[in-house]
Formats: C-alpha cells, structure tokens, sequence
C-alpha cells in the first residue's frame, strides 16, 4: 500500500490542537511538508515544532482568523505562491452548543463564514496548485451529525451538513481531474472541545459532569473514546496515493456510536 507522502505539501487548519495537531503529525511523519494554519501564533509555533522533520522536510505555520475571509485570503495567498499545495485538510473549531430555534441569525451567519465559506476561499487558492502538480486531496473533519444529528448541537449540525453537501458537491466537478473530495466524521474524541460539550449538557440537565460523560461513554460500542490520532490516521490516509479512488465518502471515525449506515 502506497502511503508516502514524500514531496507533498499540505495545508491543515485548526491545526494547533486537538485532531488537527494530530492529523499534521501523522501527515508530516508520512514525509509530507505541513504548513499549519490557527489564530494562536505561540501555540502554532509549539505545534510546528512538533511535528516530525526528516531529510528535505520543512514546516510553517500562519496565524489567521478562518472567520475573518478576507483576511486568510489575503494571508494565505501568498503562502501557496511560494509553496502550493496538493493536500488540504479543512478543520475548525466547532459553533456554540445550544438548540437551534434558540441560536440568532449572527449564530449562523458567523458558523457559515467560518466553516463553509473559509472553506471555498481556501479551495480556490489551493486548487491551482493541485492541477499544476497533478494530484489533489480535500479532506473535511466535520461530524457524524451530517448522518445522524446530534441534540443540542443545532448550529453545528446544521453547518456540518452543508459542508458534506459542498463536499459531495465538489467530488463531481473534480474528481476527473484526479482531485478526490470527502469527509472525515469524528466520533467522541478525547479533546477540549469534548470537554466543553459535556459541561454544556451538564450545566443544562443538572447532571454532573462525570455522568454526562458515563451516559455518552455508553453509547460507544468500543467502549472508550476516540484519540485524536486515530482519526488523524484515517485522514492521512484518505490523503496517500492509496485513496486515489475513493471520493466523495462520509468516513465515520466513531467507534460504532452512529446509529445508521
């Protein structure tokens, strides 16, 4: 199986912690060259320095608002002149909890920005480098709520089910050019924002933390939660020359949780 990535350049975002730390570990170890993209200079900075270096490898990182468009365009653009790209992993932080008749206009009008229409602005700098080099990768890490939505997440799924559309959507217009479009749907993880979630429902119910914890812990058939690695694997490979033919999937990343096929 063919997963060297040796020469490749990649654009992760969201890439400071969490799956997108992980998923630029897991890229760069494969030989990839990662240039990593969040709003926290010093934590990128950390993170860059993390990430596997061998022979001919270089990483970089930049610091910019994925919510501020305008901005990461002018940003990025002439990051991808000097090194275009071949793999991009679009990854942000996840809207609010809370239910969706409740969430303002501002509330969608912002996760739409930030997940889909930072999204578009990046594919279209990114795309001219894929056609040049030949090959393309646009990996999306959004959710299972896209199959199955989740309660009390009413802003994210709705954006996470926008972006599978977009993304399938993509998969048509591009996949004759060898650029394979999908998505990656992380189940359960063991990062902040899990955390964040499970003191959100328990403020709300009156439960405790740790029983809000042992009652989505009980919906897992494997019995524990993912790692950020683990999911990091799954996007790597979609990633290599192994996945050539594989374009326009929803991958559960989720130990069995979700309920549907």
């Amino acid at each position: 199986m063919n997963l060297d990535l040796h020469g490749k350049n990649a654009l992760v975002c969201g890439a400071s912690r969490g799956i997108g730390l992980a998923a630029a570990q897991e890229l760069a170890g494969l030989g990839c060259n990662v240039l990593l993209l969040a709003r926290d200079a010093e934590a990128l900075a950390v993170a860059r320095d993390s990430l596997p270096t061998g022979e001919g490898q270089a990483h970089r990182y930049l610091a910019t608002d994925m919510g501020d468009t305008d901005g990461l365009e002018e940003k990025l653009q002439p990051e991808l002149e000097k090194q275009p790209i071949q793999i991009l992993v679009n990854n942000s932080g996840g809207p609010a909890a809370g239910p969706a008749h409740l969430a303002g206009n501002e509330a969608f009008e912002q996760a739409f920005r930030q997940h889909l229409v930072a999204a578009q602005a990046i594919l279209r700098l990114a795309l001219p480098g894929m056609r040049d080099s030949g090959y393309g990768r646009v990996i999306n890490i959004i959710s299972t709520s896209v199959k199955q939505p989740i309660k009390g997440l009413g802003v994210s799924n709705t954006i996470r089910g926008a972006v599978a559309c977009w993304a399938k959507t993509l998969a048509a217009e591009l996949g004759p050019e060898g650029i394979t479009v999908n998505n990656v749907l992380p189940g359960f993880t063991a990062t902040e924002r899990l955390d964040y979630l499970f003191r959100n429902r328990a403020e709300k119910s009156g439960a405790s933390f740790e029983q809000v914890r042992a009652a989505a812990l009980a919906q897992i058939p494997m019995a524990r939660f993912a790692e950020p690695a683990e999911t990091a694997c799954a996007i790597a490979f979609l990633a290599s020359p192994a996945a050539a033919y594989i374009n326009g999937i929803n991958l559960p990343v989720d130990g069995g949780r979700t309920g549907c096929l």
